[in-house]
């Protein structure tokens, strides 16, 4: 079993406080992705369980064991960086080869290995050039390749696709959650990309200056976000948010002044509504159907279209203030003023404190 555990780590560099105190599960198995923006403390953790910072409290155990004082490379971690970290003087195939080398694997075993890991990563025609030789993203696959010749128990991630194009990108991401979940190896990713992060993780951590704001699967962060932060940064485009200027029971729910509109919700809530916010694929043009719980914001002025095809995400000015909505891309219609119907049910509501109520 190799589950990664952080009991209350803390990491501080002379006054400046990194990470304040923080207890973190990754389970064995499991693709775990730490979430957040530049300088929240994802990669200092990474690096802390990969023995590459020392936390300054607190203990790193891997497969139940503390590792504070193991070096890197007996914890049975296998680092990918966002820079490759290739040696410039050996060919692929001797780059691949490396880690076994060192482990003294037999000759024989380690060619197999070389063999095998190279015709997955489509590796073979560039087995004997250097790494001078390579286009970025064949010298990533290069380094995700000689972190998995090793079968270690753990994966670590640092943001290894930040520097490749689009396309690339996408392909690499796949091979990476694919190889994972064949293995059924531990494994933890860096990434400041939420797309990453959704379409690889079973458990996203997602972290804001060094603390945790949310720990769950993908689609419970993006449905229920535990705060205005986690709802803000996941999902594209980003949610729509409004200041709720005043906010008091009516009959069996609650009635919102936004502005100049007033809003009606058949919830009650223990505190006041703050801020109202829907995503964009979440509402439709059009009026409301009939019995439809919600309300109608009419006469929505047309800003801007983006057509990707299918869907379409039209940009509007409304009573309400400046909104995004997923409309279908065939829709020949977006311009002008429109009708925006919005359910109930799709409203996310947060309190004074920047706390979803549920």
């Amino acid at each position: 079993m190799a589950d990664i555990q952080l009991h209350s780590i803390a990491k501080r560099f002379g006054d400046v406080e990194v990470i304040p105190n923080l207890d973190l599960t990754m389970p064995h198995g499991k693709f775990t992705v730490l979430l957040g923006p530049s300088g929240c403390g994802k990669s200092t953790l990474l690096r802390m369980i990969a023995g590459l910072e020392t936390p300054t409290e607190g203990e790193v155990r891997v497969g139940g064991r503390v590792v504070n004082d193991v070096p890197p490379a007996d914890r049975g971690c296998a680092l990918v960086f966002q820079n490759y970290a290739l040696y410039p003087h050996k060919t692929v195939r001797h780059n691949l080869a490396f880690p076994l080398r060192m482990a003294k694997v037999p000759a024989a075993e380690q060619e197999q290995r070389v063999t095998e890991i190279a015709k997955v990563l489509e590796l073979t025609p560039l087995l004997d050039r250097y790494p001078r030789q390579l286009s970025g993203g064949q010298r990533q696959r290069v380094a995700m390749g000689r972190a998995m010749i090793r079968r270690p128990e753990v994966f670590l991630y640092d943001e290894p696709l930040s520097n490749l194009d689009l396309e690339l990108r996408v392909r690499l991401r796949l091979e990476i959650a694919r190889t994972q979940r064949a293995l059924g190896s531990t494994a933890v990713y860096v990434t400041h990309d939420q797309t990453e992060a959704m379409t690889l993780a079973d458990q996203i951590v997602v972290l804001r200056k060094g603390r945790i704001e949310q720990v769950g699967a993908p689609l419970e962060l993006y449905r229920r976000p535990a705060n205005l932060f986690v709802a803000g940064f996941i999902g594209t485009p980003r949610i729509n948010l409004f200041k709720v200027d005043a906010s008091e029971p009516a009959g069996e729910g609650t009635r919102l002044k936004i502005g100049e509109l007033s809003v009606f919700v058949p919830r009650r809530f223990t505190a006041p509504v703050a801020t109202l916010g829907f995503r964009p694929e979440q509402v439709r043009l059009g009026s409301p159907s009939a019995g439809e719980v919600g309300f109608a914001l009419a006469d929505c002025e047309t800003q801007a279209v983006e057509h990707l095809g299918d869907r379409a995400f039209c940009y509007l000015r409304s009573a309400l203030g400046e909104l995004v909505v997923l409309a279908p891309g065939a829709e020949d219609r977006l311009e002008g003023t429109l009708p925006l119907a919005v359910d109930a049910g799709a409203l996310h509501f947060f309190d004074a404190q920047e706390q979803a109520l549920h």
